[in-house]
């Protein structure tokens, strides 16, 4: 395998990145372009272009992808890029997609959080051909691990990107695919403000299993003693949701304890 092009830019890309780094020649790292971002909505670069910056990889940072874009790679690995790659690239190249769930179940833009959202035990990386049908491709390689009671989003994506190495070094010399099945098919629709509302009149481990879903990189949003909070973690204890950590509007993240102390 010769020089291999990555296209990422949230976290799990740019882990997949930094691990591919190591074994391959990374020709470019394609993301998407700087944004405005926290309070002060100064332009900041995607996770993905920090590791290609320090490792002194090229990025290119198109606002939208066409036919008129060179791509010096036979082979491109997408990992969380998050935009539609157009036909005359997909012809031109070969672009593996890791997608972090066990296809076809959660296809689409939130698979971990849907996942633990839905109480699934396991869940994996499924390495595929990308093709002009979201996530439908076939499968190139494919591997399950399970979801631990306690893990949140973060500490899946972090075992996804671990895996997705993994599957890469066996893929990358000689890829082969199989057909994706068409039974078992599920969506896992992007994160919305509606998602993000606690329902505490629901289950109190589907309320846990929403906080797990949203953290560390969303947050979960509820009312507490009267405040607008956002809830990054929680349990179940004694039948009832027991809010550990939280940050109410405009304050830094604290124990409930704190929260709590601060109320009174």
């Amino acid at each position: 395998m010769g020089r291999i092009g990555i296209a990422a830019t949230a976290p799990l890309g740019a882990d997949v990145l930094e691990r591919l780094a190591r074994e391959h020649e990374v020709a470019f790292l394609l993301t998407r372009p700087d944004r405005p971002r926290g309070r002060g909505r100064k332009l900041g670069a995607p996770p993905a272009k920090e590791v290609a910056d320090r490792l002194g990889i090229p990025v290119l940072q198109p606002e939208r992808l066409d036919g008129s874009l060179e791509l010096d790679a036979d082979v491109i690995v997408l990992a969380a890029y998050g935009a539609l790659v157009p036909d005359a690239l997909l012809e031109r190249h070969l672009w593996l997609n890791v997608h972090p769930s066990l296809l076809p179940r959660w296809r689409g833009a939130a698979p971990v959080e849907r996942a633990i959202m839905a109480g699934d035990r396991d869940t994996g990386v499924t390495i595929i051909k990308l093709v002009r049908e979201l996530d439908a491709g076939p499968i190139a390689a494919q591997r399950a691990f399970p979801i631990g009671p306690e893990d949140d989003a973060g500490a899946v994506y972090r075992r996804a990107g671990e895996v997705a190495a993994e599957l890469l070094a066996e893929v990358l010399p000689r890829p082969t695919f199989r057909p994706q099945p068409e039974e078992g098919v599920t969506y896992a629709h992007k994160i919305g403000p509606d998602d993000r509302r606690l329902d505490w009149s629901r289950p109190p481990e589907a309320i846990v299993n929403r906080v797990r879903a949203l953290s560390p990189h969303i947050g979960a949003r509820a009312e507490l003693d009267g405040r607008d909070v956002t809830v990054w973690r929680a349990r179940v204890a004694d039948g009832r949701v027991e809010p550990l950590e939280v940050q109410p509007a405009g304050r830094r993240r604290m124990t409930y304890d704190e929260f709590l102390r601060g109320v009174r």
